[in-house]
């Protein structure tokens, strides 16, 4: 275990500006901050090449890691380590994860059912989106270009791991995209709050994407031109928010192919 004492020590300034940004680190390393990230990135076989421990919490962390000599454990005063927390309340460690390498093959790989967000912008949506992909069986996820970082340290929080495990391509071309997806013969479902079909009646069982739209502006002109407009029928409210729709949407075709499986058997 090293000690850091300098507020300009190469690393810390390196996390503090993959902070500030909102994604990965110049050297391609996560921010994932809190013991149960780190639990999920040791769980998910994630390389893991730092982890920043605060002073207080320094014997909890080594429990956390006994035994695993590739991890570098770096040990700060308090005050030092709440310059590069991402939280006001914060547990006092921070792993740097190198995430996994996927391409737009995995993500539309077999019977595909994949998420593609286009233009949301907050983290806690884009991480719950991801969690909710993972959780219902989904084949992965794409972010498009102009949509939030899924590595954003909020976003990683809201995901709860899932971004360790769920195949995942970040700031895509939307032309390159709809191409992956015609040459897996990928139907394209836009969500949308009012126009299209109820999400029930909708053949989710088949090779698809659901799109899930930006909270202000929803799908873009250019998706929602090659897609299949599907709603969610709500009462009382006119829509949800994009992390709730991508759940519902994906329950809904985990419940289809689940009732096709068992039909099939």
């Amino acid at each position: 275990m090293g000690t850091v004492t300098s507020a300009r020590n190469p690393l810390l300034r390196e996390v503090r500006k993959a902070v500030h940004a909102g994604g990965l680190t110049e050297s391609g390393l996560c921010v994932a901050e809190g013991f149960h990230l780190l639990e999920e990135a040791l769980r998910s076989d994630c390389r893991i090449d730092d982890v920043l421990v605060s002073a207080p919490v320094r014997d909890t962390l080594e429990r956390h890691v006994r035994g695993l000599k590739h991890i570098r454990v770096i040990a700060l005063d308090e005050d030092l380590f709440a310059t590069v927390a991402s939280t006001e309340t914060t547990q006092g460690v921070i792993a740097l994860v190198r995430p996994p390498a996927w391409t737009l093959e995995q993500v539309f790989r077999g019977q595909s059912l994949a998420v593609i967000i286009d233009g949301v912008q907050d983290p806690g949506n884009g991480g719950a989106i991801l969690r909710a992909a993972e959780a219902f069986g989904a084949s992965g996820a794409v972010f498009l270009k102009g949509a939030v970082n899924p590595y954003n340290p909020k976003a990683l929080r809201a995901s709860a791991g899932s971004v360790f495990r769920l195949p995942l391509v970040t700031s895509a071309d939307e032309g390159v995209v709809r191409a992956a997806a015609d040459q897996k013969r990928a139907r394209l479902y836009a969500a949308m709050p009012r126009h299209g079909r109820s999400v029930s009646e909708c053949d989710l069982t088949e090779r698809c994407a659901i799109v899930i739209g930006s909270e202000s502006h929803g799908v873009s002109a250019p998706l929602a031109e090659h897609a299949e407009r599907l709603r969610i029928p709500t009462t009382a409210v006119e829509s949800l928010n994009a992390g709730m729709s991508a759940a519902v949407i994906l329950y809904e075709a985990r419940r289809q192919r689940a009732l096709e499986g068992g039909a099939a058997q």
